[in-house]
């Protein structure tokens, strides 16, 4: 069995101050000619997908690191145009988009894409994007969970409105369809009333979930193809990937339905003296301070010496933080249940995202991967990079051969589809049983 590797091309970086460094073009981020580069390195490598996260809003954060940047949509899908084999993952929010409009929308992308096209939906809490909306806060997580299940269900129906077949195209007769062939959502629900169909066929774009959260537990297992997660210990990964699987299987599917994408940031040197140099010079430029600061805050434990070693029962019994992340608070308390950690040795293991840092040369992060997957931690990585502009292209030529090599990664090839690529299978059955549109 081989595993999957989609890029993040989140940039400057998963350090996000990495635009300091010397050489780093602090406008990278706005620069179509950059992201072409990255995304044509990406498909012929044969990566199975790139990614990029998302919010709808400006956040307090541009002061000092650049922001989201570009609408994804557009530049993803621009990005799908200039290749021929690596997926597209584009994040967007069920709390600020409706059914129809994002059904129709990711339908198109797929289609124009052959089969390329996936959507990662988010809950988004972010206070300046309930502004944004003519809200005058977020909702509460467990709202915003409620409404993201009716949201994809609502989405899953729609990319279901035609049975295969329906387009007759007779020119003896004139009957272009069948219209009893074409269905309608017919939804009405306590977030959205939907009537539908789609006005053209076309199958279910890969649909990517992220959420640690019961709610977003449940919908992951029950609607997403993908769950992305996050992990400092391999204990943590595997109890996570056995849950939702349990939790597929309970919602009727099969186990292998859902697959587990596990983020980890790569930090990669030619040597491992450059690698430790690299990530001094990435350190230096954070203010691991206010960091570290953040991570105090994010577990509940105010304010704490930062060198202050952290221990599980430090912690609060409850995971705190209606707006922060569950999954970094538990792959947190996993890796203090393990050794107690100082606050600022925690933002070094994790630096501003909560995902695990693997710092070193390409063969270590080729062993440090295959050790994970082997442990059965997931069915395959989302990498993302210390220094986009750097780690990329050295993830690209130099781990992933390696990964070839050693029969763990098999590249994307053309005209495979992501679904495909990804093993997973289309989603549920086409429905016969809603009313017709006609006929």
């Amino acid at each position: 069995m081989t595993f999957h590797l989609i890029a993040s091309l989140m940039t400057p970086g998963h350090f996000r101050s990495a635009w300091r460094l010397p050489d780093a073009d602090p406008h990278a981020y706005l620069d179509i000619d950059y992201f072409r580069g990255l995304a044509r390195i990406a498909d012929e490598v044969g990566l199975d997908a790139i990614f990029l996260g998302d919010a709808p809003a400006l956040g307090p954060e541009i002061a000092t690191n650049p922001g989201t940047g570009i609408d994804p949509l557009i530049l993803l899908g621009h990005l799908a145009a200039v290749t021929e084999r690596v997926g597209v993952l584009v994040t967007s929010s069920t709390s600020y988009n409706s059914p129809y409009n994002l059904a129709r929308r990711f339908q198109a992308l797929d289609i124009v894409t052959k089969g390329r096209a996936a959507v990662n939906l988010v809950t988004t809490y972010a206070p300046a994007a309930a502004a944004n909306f003519g809200q005058t806060e977020p909702a509460a997580k467990e709202t915003r969970y409620r409404r993201a299940h009716e949201f994809l269900t609502v989405v899953r129906r729609l990319w279901d409105s035609w049975e295969p077949g329906a387009i007759v195209a007779d020119k003896a007769s004139g009957r272009y369809v069948d219209p009893g062939s074409i269905h309608a959502a017919d939804h009405h629900g306590e977030f959205f009333s939907v009537a539908g169909p789609l006005p053209v066929p076309g199958d279910h774009p890969v649909v990517v979930q992220a959420g640690g959260s019961e709610g977003g537990l449940n919908l992951g297992a029950e609607l997403a193809d993908v769950v992305f997660t996050v992990a400092q210990t391999q204990a943590k990964a595997i109890a996570f990937r056995d849950d939702i699987r349990r939790r597929a299987v309970a919602a009727g599917r099969g186990a292998d339905d859902v697959k587990i994408s596990l983020g980890v940031i790569v930090l990669i040197g030619e040597t491992e003296d450059d690698a430790r140099t690299r990530a001094d010079e990435l350190y230096a430029t954070l203010g691991l301070d206010q960091l570290a600061r953040g991570v105090l805050a994010a577990l509940g434990l105010g304010d704490r010496d930062l060198d202050e070693p952290i221990g599980i029962a430090d912690l609060p019994e409850v995971p705190v933080a209606e707006a922060g992340s569950v999954g970094f608070q538990v792959s947190t308390r996993a890796l203090l249940a393990e050794r107690p950690l100082s606050a600022r040795e925690l933002a070094r293991h994790a630096p501003g995202s909560g995902h695990r840092l693997v710092v070193g040369t390409a063969e270590q992060i080729a062993d440090d991967l295959e050790s994970w997957y082997r442990a059965g931690t997931a069915d395959g990585f989302t990498i993302m990079y210390a220094d986009t502009a750097v780690d990329f292209e050295r993830f690209a030529r130099l781990v992933v051969p390696l990964l070839i090599d050693r029969g763990l990664f098999r590249p994307a090839e053309s005209g495979s589809t992501l679904r495909d690529r990804l093993d997973v299978p289309q989603y549920g059955q086409r429905r016969t049983g809603n009313a017709a549109v006609a006929g």
